[in-house]
């Protein structure tokens, strides 16, 4: 069983539900799933890779369970009453397509009662390799008082969340927000952290890489998550 893990500071506006969750810090069973994402030989085998995606979102999912309320609830056995502590949440689960389905699917693994959303964003290039975000669709319920959990394998410059984020945002406004990732950049934290310092917010982050290359990839990083687990795409 995972234990409870270290919470690292970032300087957000005084609130305790700002803070970054960086688990990989931690010597558990992650840093093998994780690890094996990152493997360039491990990665040629997809639906490895895939279902390592989705074993990492369910590790997650078990960490941020322990944030939610809990209510004593009677359960009826074959031979009496069990009182159990379940929680009161069922969040709304989201996610960028496509790199962030199997994610999204571990997630759902356990969180298997929630809502989905769903939202298309993507990079679009200029002839001198600058890029802007574009937000293409958003399919989402009613996120008012709900919380709200937004997994993305890759917070590079954090563009793409930020955008998926404001999308999802004119749903309602959630009563907490937690943002999923395998692995982000400094850049992309501080990115999430100018947009949404003033709201209930937590990120949780498997490792964190210092560098970005000149097209905003993370180094080391693991290379492009969505061409890992489906296909390389047409740019």
């Amino acid at each position: 069983m995972f234990g409870f893990l270290p919470v690292i500071s970032i300087n957000f506006v005084s609130n305790t539900y700002k803070m970054i969750r960086e688990i990989g810090k931690e010597n558990t069973i992650f840093n093998r799933f994780l690890s094996e994402l990152r493997d360039a030989n491990i990665q040629q085998n997809r639906m490895r890779f895939r279902r390592n995606m989705e074993r990492v979102g369910e590790i997650f999912a078990y960490e941020i369970s322990k944030t939610f309320s809990y209510s004593d609830t009677e359960i009826v056995t074959p031979l009496g009453i069990a009182h159990m502590h379940l929680p009161v949440e069922k969040p709304v689960l989201a996610t960028i397509l496509r790199a962030g389905l199997p994610f999204h699917q571990g997630l759902l693994n356990y969180f298997d009662d929630s809502d989905s959303a769903y939202v298309s964003a993507y990079r679009k290039y200029t002839k001198d390799e600058d890029f802007t975000i574009k937000l293409d669709y958003v399919s989402a319920p009613s996120l008012d008082g709900k919380v709200l959990i937004i997994s993305d394998p890759m917070l590079a410059t954090g563009g793409s969340l930020v955008a998926a984020l404001k999308g999802l945002m004119l749903n309602g406004e959630p009563k907490h927000i937690h943002v999923v990732t395998l692995l982000a950049s400094d850049e992309g934290i501080m990115k999430l952290k100018r947009h949404f310092s003033l709201k209930p917010f937590t990120l949780w982050v498997g490792a964190v890489d210092d560098e970005l290359t000149a097209k905003a990839y993370i180094v080391p990083g693991l290379g492009d998550a969505g061409d890992l687990a489906f296909g390389q795409k047409e740019d």
